[in-house]
């Protein structure tokens, strides 16, 4: 499993590739929707986003806990340890 750092760090570099985003604009403390600009269409693409880089399903209503991007990170970080064989 890949050190929590680099596993935002590698989190960063998706989103903001995806998107189209200044990687320096996203910061743990920040709200993740707003700072992404994330619609409904959006939230669909970060699903997808999701599972086809870490392999397991997302869906909408995982979001109902996360705000900041440290949320999306500890979310994602708890969910991959749990599915690792």
């Amino acid at each position: 499993m890949m050190e929590k750092t680099a596993f935002a760090k590698k989190i960063n570099t998706l989103l903001a590739e995806e998107f189209e985003i200044e990687e320096s604009l996203i910061e743990p403390a920040k709200a993740l929707m707003q700072t992404l600009h994330l619609d409904s269409l959006d939230r669909l693409d970060l699903v997808v986003l999701i599972e086809k880089h870490f392999r397991f399903k997302f869906t909408n209503k995982d979001f109902a806990n996360i705000t900041t991007f440290q949320s999306f990170y500890d979310y994602l970080y708890d969910k991959l340890k749990t599915t690792e064989v």
